[in-house]
């Protein structure tokens, strides 16, 4: 856009020498001036007004208007436009830069409580991603963890319902809450059972109505640490998917449970199920940021149909960089929400 106010100059003066004498194009001068100094730099927004004020006084002069009243409330016209245009600029460039350090903090409470997990765990190899919505500094609630347990290795993905420091507060009490309850909880019912019981005591603590602001959608992985199968509990959360030997298949539940946060309806848990998980494969899981990303027309991004055939991967990595890569290319710019994306591979041996 930034030819924008060129292309309003050129117009203006145009106009200017070929209509009538009673028909004026300075609006289309003023204009640009302003336009200028809500698109492009400060260098570019003086150069339009310095172009504008020489070109209003040119075609002053060929009207024989230098000197006149009529000419000079035009040159004040064009002078006081120059000056709006400087200061729409100055405005954007200061809110700029508040939002920058705004969003740098948000980000940095982000990576605090969300730290990158380490490229091997057991015999996993692990990548994994977090990446905020282009949405000013409101970064999401979007969580993963990886955790070596006695019962084997054991996954988190989830998504906090609001946006901002608050969810990313809420992240960090699920995280920590995770961290020590996957060591001792003898199953993934019992695990939930304290991520449930956590957020209700935050919650709580907020003093938030738990069934509208509390809830978060989860999916709880735990891979035996000898057998080739992957025990999976959905709380509301987008499935999972395996990757192995080139095809993609979703790991529906066979009973879907409630978000987490939400034993207050009633309703029992649902159980984890198995799942083969063989030597090769890769477990993919993601936020709704992937599932829920669409293209131009509308149309939702589906993993199973876009990563299929790509054939063997090379390892998490390559399953993480190709699923961001994908994304980014459907939706064809700045998404409307955060993504999270958490691949583990189990290895030989």
């Amino acid at each position: 856009m930034s030819f924008a106010p060129a292309a309003l100059i050129a117009g203006g003066i145009v106009w200017n020498v070929l209509s009538p004498q009673d028909y004026w194009g300075d609006p289309m001068l003023a204009a640009s001036v302003v336009v200028a100094g809500a698109l492009c730099s400060l260098r570019h927004t003086v150069a339009a007004g310095a172009a504008v004020v020489l070109g209003e006084v040119a075609l002053v002069a060929k009207d024989g208007y230098l000197g006149h009243p009529a000419g000079a409330v035009q040159l004040a016209n064009a002078v006081f436009a120059a000056l709006v245009g400087l200061g729409v600029n100055r405005v954007i460039a200061r809110h700029g830069r508040r939002l920058a350090v705004v969003r740098s903090v948000a980000e940095a409470a982000q990576r605090a409580v969300l730290p990158v997990p380490p490229s091997r765990v057991g015999p996993l190899a692990v990548a994994a991603v977090y990446q905020a919505a282009q949405d000013e500094a409101q970064i999401g609630g979007d969580a993963y963890a990886v955790q070596d347990t006695p019962y084997g290795i054991r996954l988190l993905i989830a998504d906090v319902r609001g946006k901002g420091l608050g969810a990313v507060g809420v992240v960090s009490v699920l995280l920590g809450t995770f961290r020590e309850a996957a060591e001792q909880a003898p199953d993934l019912g019992t695990l939930a059972g304290h991520l449930e019981a956590a957020l209700l005591r935050e919650a709580a603590r907020r003093e938030e109505d738990v069934r509208l602001e509390g809830f978060v959608t989860a999916v709880l992985a735990e891979v035996p640490p000898d057998a080739a199968e992957v025990w999976l509990l959905n709380c509301g959360h987008p499935a999972p998917y395996l990757l192995h030997g080139g095809t993609v298949t979703a790991l529906e539940p066979d009973e879907p449970g409630l978000p987490l946060g939400m034993s207050v309806l009633g309703a029992a848990q649902a159980p984890a199920e198995s799942r083969p998980f063989p030597v090769g494969g890769t477990l993919l899981l993601v936020t709704d940021g992937v599932t829920e990303a669409r293209d131009r027309h509308g149309v939702f991004y589906e993993p199973v149909d876009r990563l299929a055939g790509r054939g063997p991967s090379r390892g998490p990595e390559d399953v993480v960089e190709a699923l961001v890569r994908d994304v980014t290319q459907w939706t064809g710019g700045p998404r409307d929400d955060d993504m999270a994306v958490l691949a583990v591979t189990r290895c030989p041996g």
